[in-house]
């Protein structure tokens, strides 16, 4: 059954993964006898939504690209290959971690590996996948065609262009009871990553879609008798026939924050370090020990992220909006700051490339993409993405990322 996103611009989402680049633009049969204008919106907007992108009248950088070229800059001369917490990405995006859900498993979560490895971009593999799905066969019989671990790792790997992309494997509460980083870390499977520096270990404090919890799911009776010694399981909740699933979410403190992050620089040495930060009031504060102790990179999960089940009081009602989470780290934003929540188009991404991202991570996009065009509807996706990035970056005077500033944005209530 095809994923639905009901609470998601799905329907231009599957359009640019049909279309491509040229989604970017109004219908081309279109051109000569429409009459365009500012338009408004489609469909709900947040804070984010709401700012706008200001482009000046003067451009200095504009002309300093002049003077590079020998020519006046277009929006092509826009670069847009990134750093991504110690990976090199082909563009400013990186996939979010997507876990043991069931939407996200099976043919559609290979097809995004594969997806994302012929991109180059960045992709995190979340958390529970080994407690529910295993690991893999460590003899090499694991080929990428399996739901496991590692079959997601060698469906990525055996499409990544040399020199971009890099995995970052999540670990929760349960994760750690299955050693998950110590498998990956010794496995031959993995080394290819780890000796040309492109395999991150990501600590997972919390999650957009319903931060202070820990990740849940449904199972039958039978997964449930599998599971239920590494698991919370709620029998009554969902009625007789379903199971309540439930990971723990954790507990951290600054000090435990800093020491996890210590631990892994210690046991891990080859790998990258990430932190997940859920859209929690003191964001500001657990970035600046996240990076304080050593992370290489810090991703924020604003309240608008989320692929997987959540109570429906959480969703809307709990955590900061990444605009909020931008605002709180605009005064110290970590070296490498990644944020999710509700990415689909170009506007959204600059915006808060521009209010102190590195990266924006891709969620219910990508599996959106992926069920539209098994084979190439996240590339797609990702070339519309691209060209509007470029065509809104060079629009500022300014052609790379990280030239972008808060000066960028103009907010309604003047911030």
């Amino acid at each position: 059954m095809s994923p639905v996103a009901p609470a998601f611009p799905e329907d231009e989402v599957r359009r640019r993964a049909r279309s491509g680049a040229a989604a970017a633009f109004p219908a081309a049969e279109d051109y000569g006898h429409v009459l365009f204008g500012a338009c408004a919106p489609t469909g709900p907007e947040d804070d984010l939504d709401r700012m706008r992108l200001v482009p000046p009248v003067f451009m200095e950088e504009r002309l300093k690209k002049l003077i590079e070229l020998g020519r006046e800059p277009m929006y092509d001369d826009v670069e847009l290959t990134t750093g991504i917490g110690g990976f090199t990405a082909a563009l400013p995006v990186y996939v979010s971690a997507l876990g043991s859900t069931r939407a996200a498993g099976g043919d559609p979560g290979l097809a995004l590996s594969r997806q994302t490895g012929r991109l180059g971009l960045p992709m995190v593999i979340g958390e529970n996948v080994v407690p529910v799905h295993g690991y893999g066969r460590l003899d090499g019989s694991d080929d990428g065609t399996s739901t496991t671990l590692l079959g997601r790792l060698r469906a990525y790997t055996d499409q990544l262009p040399d020199g971009l992309g890099g995995v970052a494997v999540q670990q929760s509460t349960e994760d750690a009871d299955a050693e998950v980083w110590n498998l990956v870390y010794s496995d031959p499977a993995a080394r290819p990553l780890l000796d040309s520096g492109r395999l991150a270990f990501e600590l997972k404090t919390g999650q957009g879609a319903k931060p202070g919890l820990g990740g849940m799911t449904i199972l039958d009776t039978a997964a449930a008798a599998r599971l239920g010694d590494r698991y919370g399981l709620d029998t009554a909740a969902l009625g007789e026939r379903h199971v309540l699933r439930s990971s723990s979410p954790g507990t951290f403190t600054a000090e435990i924050l800093r020491q996890q992050i210590r631990l892994m620089r210690n046991n891990f040495p080859r790998a990258r370090v990430w932190v997940k930060l859920h859209p929690g009031r003191d964001v500001a504060e657990a970035a600046r020990v996240a990076v304080d102790a050593g992370a290489d990179a810090v991703t924020v999960d604003g309240a608008e992220g989320g692929t997987g089940w959540a109570p429906v009081a959480f969703t809307g009602r709990v955590g900061l909006p990444l605009a909020a989470c931008l605002r709180r780290l605009a005064a110290d934003p970590p070296p490498c700051l990644l944020v999710s929540g509700r990415m689909w188009e170009g506007a959204r991404a600059v915006k808060s490339l521009a209010l102190g991202a590195r990266a924006v991570g891709l969620g219910r996009a990508a599996l959106l993409s992926v069920a539209e065009d098994p084979d190439q509807g996240l590339i797609r996706f990702t070339e519309c993405l691209a060209m509007e990035m470029r065509l809104l970056i060079s629009a500022l005077g300014k052609y790379a990322p990280d030239a972008l500033d808060q000066q960028d944005v103009w907010s309604p209530d003047g911030n």
